[in-house]
């Protein structure tokens, strides 16, 4: 990267005196360029990330949306990366310059944090060891870490050389399309000397199989204890591993947010310099159209891996394979798999900064896998942009190839962070899915069982009981369909994993050595591509073999049965339109093999939770992890330093707490940075009304929030709000059942009525598939409404807290000039998960005098954290405005409101009756009206871009 030219003492920036307190160059952190359009306190969320990152801590950030919390990011992070790379190549050129005597001279230990210089630290020698010993030891550890740094200047030079020879894509377009048309030549050549070779005399083939068959016969197994010297690499991936760079990994929650993240790297002084590549997953990256047809995940996952394992052990064994075996392997391999084409695609990225729209286009033009060729780019790269996903679970990370060693890491929108980590390591399976595994495995034993080796029989054996043993821990018989079983005992019971493991009878099961042989054998894509074939339709070959069998099973189902319904991938269920074009179903076994993988984890760290209901096709097995903490340990203890951002990550005690000390951090280590608002003061204007119309307190808990006069209280005050407030109000009730009887007594009593005449009324829908329909008839009334200036002023949005418009909504401008909330929406405190947890984090976590216990802490922080998130949608850049109105008492309580963003709780103006709250809002209201002219923004692409975020949310989920 570039120098930046230094720093003149001439040079006069808003805020720069307390960068000057921590030795930080205001001009290093390309103020030069954001001081036109950050204020100054983002100076100090900039200088504050900078002694973050320098001092090698964890960073709890909070920045409102809208006041520059990515180019914040973005001059804060990428000038010390910058200042940290100019500082460790003084450092190697005074070490190469100096020779020997230098290491141990060394004063500035955190210049020796990088690749180059790890293990250079002098080996500590024992007492009494003669001086020469000690004297050559010392001088071969100097002469080695100079040949290291030799050595990574040359390639360090190397990359730079084929980085800048890339800045002509005419010359990536023609090399990319002569190794294209090489390749092609070749396969076409070893094609027909396969076919010659086939069609000849004595050749042996094995036992015929129907085309495409051969691929879902299980291949010999051998475990890891058997694999002596096997790497599983070719040497042409060795070839292309090169040493991982400082840098830093920047992850968010959509793709979409992360191209914007990538536009703003783009815009940034550091645009043209950085290294950048953008990591995504199969089903975003993938090239291959009969992949992507696959349509789930899982499936295009396990594909891509087949196929690239198959190439592997084609090249590995393919002088002894017979010609029909290497014949099908070759053409189950990826055609966009190329190493030559695929190190071109990485150099291009990293060449010039691209989002993950431009890599997949570079993909399909060189015929190269943007997915596998993106992963290449990593090791030399210095910002690495991806779903948060992919860095906090461990496996993928690894098959990513991403090293966390003495990296910084950036994660962005972490509101949820706790709750991802806990829902990716949280699995739950029914009885109708335990039971369709085991039929088909059954089935698929029947027709390969001739074919297979002893290790995979007794696998099979080891599942096919496991399986068993799950059904009958629910009160179920596996020989029985689930859907017309009956259970004789219902309800929900919690068992910690080994008294599970005990109850099921399967102690005696070395479940490690199951999860490993499903992982490496794929068997449940081999199960998936066998009832794809025989599912629906037998073919009249295959269907004498199997008639004795299907028989068997037949005899076990109803008589009206046509087709046996343990075959098929899923059961049958009535399709609707929103249902016709959804991917088709996974295996149940690949859920299964996550159940299985859960039961691994430490028995203190997780509960299965047995749901018995009415039926065994309804039950269900479900694994809850109790401590996210786990899972987030390696990536606080092996960073550099860990930044965790977001508009709004109040209340910060469950990251310290459940996320950061059971990780092992200490509290010195953990540094919080709240940012205000770019808003000036009268642009806000929170209220806590305490008591309604009628004077009747308003506290809306569970037992008194169905009573008439307080659904009563809450439509009145919301027809008085409606009448002063102009454009949109959005209200927030605390669940669909509630806002369904609050519609439903509004309607009967004639307030409904009321607000209609004020403005008209949307109601959150429960399908996913109506939010965009929903906002866009939402904000084009708002529009109309404006221009008209009729009776009807706007419109009125009636949400759920948690629901579809409570989070990645942007009620921007005139879409959210009043946000009501009615009650505070604590979650369901006899949820048995959320009364476990409670148990768990009261014996885990220690109770500070004089607070609450950490349990009941825990509700109160998850109905906040929900209450703040919805609230913030309204106010959304520097020049917008809102009312934000909080129905009920209980939110002037001191300890509740100091969970309120910093900068919504110093403007808060607690009501104890509604009078002055109303006069408060009609008096900034006109203010408001007179203010807008025209909306700021376009307010349907607005809601165009908040509902594509919210097709992400549900895609991801």
């Amino acid at each position: 990267m570039r120098s930046g030219g230094g720093c003149s003492g001439s040079l006069s920036l808003t805020g720069a005196a307390s960068f000057k307190c921590s030795g930080v160059c205001p001009y290093s952190l390309g103020l030069a360029f954001s001081a036109a359009i950050l204020p100054a306190k983002k100076e100090d969320f900039m200088a504050e990330l900078y002694r973050v990152l320098e001092a090698g801590k964890i960073g709890i950030f909070e920045s409102p949306t809208g006041t520059g919390k990515s180019l914040s990011l973005i001059c804060g992070a990428l000038s010390w990366l910058r200042d940290f790379e100019q500082k460790k190549r003084e450092e190697e050129a005074r070490l190469l310059e100096t020779g020997t005597g230098a290491l141990h001279d060394e004063k500035d230990e955190s210049l020796c944090l990088s690749s180059s210089c790890e293990g250079a630290a002098a080996t500590p020698r024992p007492a009494g060891e003669p001086a020469w010993v000690t004297q050559f030891v010392q001088k071969k550890e100097e002469r080695d870490l100079v040949d290291r740094l030799k050595a990574e200047q040359a390639r360090r030079k190397q990359r730079e050389e084929r980085l800048q020879r890339l800045q002509h894509r005419a010359q990536f377009k023609y090399a990319a399309k002569r190794l294209r048309q090489e390749e092609e030549e070749t396969e076409h050549l070893l094609r027909l000397s396969r076919e010659m070779l086939e069609t000849g005399p004595g050749a042996e083939r094995p036992e015929q199989l129907e085309s495409g068959e051969e691929e879902l016969v299980l291949a010999e197994y051998e475990s890891d204890e058997e694999k002596k010297a096997a790497s599983g690499v070719d040497e042409d991936e060795d070839d292309l591993e090169e040493e991982h760079v400082t840098k830093i990994y920047y992850c968010s929650r959509t793709h979409s947010q992360l191209a914007q993240f990538v536009h703003e790297v783009k815009k940034s002084p550091f645009g043209r310099d950085v290294r950048l590549v953008s990591l995504g997953s199969r089903q975003n990256l993938c090239v291959n159209e009969d992949v992507k047809s696959l349509g789930s995940v899982q499936l295009i996952n396990d594909r891509c891996v087949d196929m690239q394992r198959s190439r592997h052990e084609k090249k590995k064994g393919a002088e002894e394979e017979k010609p029909e075996r290497r014949r099908q392997e070759k053409q189950a391999a990826c055609p966009f798999y190329s190493h030559e084409q695929m190190g071109l695609l990485r150099d291009e990225a990293l060449a010039e900064v691209k989002d993950i729209e431009q890599l997949l286009a570079l993909g399909k033009e060189a015929r190269a896998c943007p997915y596998y060729g993106s992963r290449l780019a990593i090791p030399a790269a210095q910002l690495v942009v991806l779903p948060y996903q992919m860095l906090l679970h461990a496996a993928t990370r690894q098959a990513a190839g991403i090293r966390l060693q003495e990296q910084v890491v950036i994660i962005d929108e972490a509101h949820n962070l706790i709750d991802t980590i806990t829902g990716m390591h949280s699995v739950e399976v029914s009885g109708s899915q335990l039971c369709q595994a085991h039929s088909q495995l059954l089935q698929y034993m029947e027709r390969y069982g001739k074919r297979l080796k002893a290790k995979n029989l007794m696998y099979l054996k080891q599942i096919l009981y496991l399986l068993e043993k799950f059904v009958a821990v629910l009160g179920g018989n596996i020989k029985q369909n689930p859907n017309t079983q009956s259970l004789s005992q219902t309800g929900t019971e919690l068992k910690t994993i080994n008294d599970f493991l005990f109850q099921s009878q399967i102690d005696n099961i070395n479940l490690f050595k199951v999860q490993r042989y499903c992982e490496k054998s794929m068997i449940s894509r081999k199960l998936f591509g066998f009832t794809e074939r025989y599912g629906a339709v037998l073919s009249s070959r295959e269907q004498p073999k199997l008639a004795g069998f299907q028989q068997f099973l037949q005899s076990l189902q109803p008589r009206t049965t046509e087709v046996p319904v343990l075959l098929c991938a899923a059961p049958a269920a009535p399709a609707d339109e929103s249902q016709a074009s959804a991917p088709r179903p996974a295996s149940p076994l690949m859920h299964i093999e996550g159940f299985l993988a859960a039961l691994t984890t430490a028995n203190q760290d997780g509960r299965v939770i047995l749901s018995r209901q009415g039926s065994l096709s309804q039950s269900t097995l479900k694994f809850l992890l109790l401590n996210p903490a786990v899972h987030f340990a390696q990536v606080v203890t092996e960073c550099r330093a860990v930044v965790i951002a977001g508009g709004t990550m109040q209340p910060v005690s469950d990251f310290r707490q459940q996320l950061l000390a059971c990780a092992g951090v200490e509290a010195e280590r953990v540094v919080e940075f709240s940012c205000g608002h770019v808003i000036p003061p009268d642009n806000i204007l929170p209220l806590v009304i305490c008591s309604g119309i009628s004077n009747q307190p308003l506290e809306f808990t569970f037992q008194k929030r169905e009573l008439p006069q307080m659904m009563d209280e809450a439509g009145r005050i919301l027809c008085n709000l409606c009448s002063v407030v102009p454009g949109g109000v959005v209200c927030f009730f605390p669940s669909y059942e509630y806002l369904r009887q609050v519609h439903a007594h509004w309607e009967k009593g004639g307030l409904l009525g009321r607000l209609a005449a004020r403005k008209k009324i949307f109601q959150e829908p429960k399908s996913a598939h109506q939010v965009e329909q929903v906002l866009l008839a939402y904000s084009r009334c708002i529009q109309a409404c404006g221009q008209e200036r009729g009776r009807v002023t706007g419109a009125l949005l009636l949400s759920v807290v948690g629901g579809k418009m409570s989070e990645g909504i942007n009620f921007s401008d005139n879409l959210g000039r009043c946000v009501v909330m009615v009650g505070m929406p604590f979650p369901n405190i006899r949820s048995p998960e959320l009364q476990e947890k409670m148990a768990y984090l009261d014996q885990t976590l220690p109770r500070a005098p004089g607070q609450a216990p950490p349990g009941k802490n825990l509700v109160e922080n998850l109905c906040m954290k929900a209450v703040n998130q919805s609230i913030g949608r309204a106010i959304r850049h520097q020049k917008d405005f809102a009312s934000i109105v909080l129905l009920d008492q209980r939110y002037a309580r001191p300890p509740v409101l100091a969970k309120l963003p910093a900068w919504i709780r110093a403007r808060v103006e607690v009501k104890a009756t509604f009078g002055p709250a109303i006069a408060a809002v009609q008096k900034v209201s006109p203010t408001f009206f007179f203010l807008r002219v025209s909306p700021p923004r376009d307010l349907i692409s607005h809601c165009l871009l908040s509902a594509q975020f919210h097709r992400e949310k549900s895609a991801s989920s």
